[in-house]
């Protein structure tokens, strides 16, 4: 998985490179017919690697609710909508994939209201730090979704992706609303596994995918959510990782983390910041046999370096995060 813009030509070479069976973009904008997804899926394949399918639902990113949801008194803001945005569609979430993918059975949860999750943080709640019946009962959970889409593998195999990007547990108003939200936005695949929610897991072998924006040590935010979907039962970390994240660490307040340097998927080296961090996650269902898994983040003086643009301007600071399955295990 991968955030997907800016700098889409030097992304389109890194994926390209990588070479992906399916593959989880965050960060594109979502339009009618999926003009921009194909246009950057045609931008992969004129760099060698085609993936021909593509899928998307709308998001939640950028659609207006029309009310104050941060308890500033304007309610025409970026964060004023059922997830961060200026407009309906903003960086979204997307999939390219080489097999052909289910649209009659994926499912989209991003219409799952926050306060329905059980144990919810929500501000909004009668316990919570803005109280609110009207908002409780509009604030969707997902600040861009939570999917299940289903790839249909040769021999009449399936495989679904659990798919998902949280919002970052930063920001958001004296509410500790971005925190909380977080959290939950994690702590849903949690319920779902469980199989505490309305919708239960899917009758096939899965893989969680997504960018959590939470570390499970360091950085901002509520560490314990991606603690327990780490440790959960029915799934696994193959805990991927790479040299050029041990190398980075060796600077700034990356050095003094607790977590393990080679498993950062993204480069925040500046100061003030929160160092490089485990963002980024792909978690195959236990049962699934995992032959390989890692980060492309190479080491500075490696050929492949050149992948992630310039040093000191680079396309962006998240790193493509991949784990290679055994297909007779599925």
């Amino acid at each position: 998985m991968l955030e997907a813009a800016p700098a889409p030509v030097t992304k389109a070479k890194l994926i390209a490179h990588v070479a992906p069976d399916v593959l989880v973009l965050s960060g594109l904008d979502h339009d009618h017919g999926d003009v921009t997804l194909r246009a950057f899926r045609d931008l992969i394949a004129a760099q060698g690697h085609m993936m021909a399918h593509v899928f998307a639902f709308p998001t939640n990113a950028g659609v207006r609710t029309g009310l104050d949801m941060t308890g500033d008194g304007r309610s025409a803001g970026p964060d004023d909508t059922q997830g961060y945005g200026d407009f309906a569609g903003q960086k979204a979430l997307a999939i390219l994939s080489r097999f052909p993918i289910l649209p009659d059975h994926s499912r989209d949860f991003s219409g799952f209201l926050w306060r329905d999750l059980p144990d919810s943080l929500s501000p909004y709640a009668d316990s919570g730090a803005m109280p609110d019946p009207v908002r409780n009962a509009l604030q969707r959970l997902s600040s861009t979704g939570h999917w299940d889409v289903a790839v249909a593998l040769p021999e009449q195999r399936r495989l679904h992706i659990l798919a998902y990007q949280a919002g970052p547990p930063v920001f958001g108003g004296s509410s500790d609303r971005n925190l909380h939200r977080n959290h939950d936005e994690t702590a849903f695949w949690t319920h779902f596994l469980d199989g505490t929610l309305p919708m239960l897991p899917p009758d096939a072998p899965f893989v969680v995918m997504g960018g959590s924006n939470l570390d499970p040590f360091d950085g901002d935010g509520m560490h314990g959510a991606m603690q327990d979907l780490l440790a959960h039962p029915a799934v696994q970390d193959p805990r991927p990782g790479s040299e050029g994240a041990v190398r980075a660490a060796q600077f700034g307040i990356s050095r003094d983390h607790q977590g393990p340097h080679a498993h950062d998927t993204v480069d925040w080296p500046q100061v003030p910041g929160p160092g490089n961090l485990r963002v980024s996650y792909i978690l195959p269902a236990r049962g699934l046999r995992i032959t390989a898994s890692g980060v492309f983040w190479p080491v500075p003086d490696a050929p492949e370096a050149a992948l992630l643009g310039p040093p000191d301007a680079p396309p962006t600071r998240h790193r493509l995060v991949w784990v290679d399955l055994d297909m007779d295990s599925l």
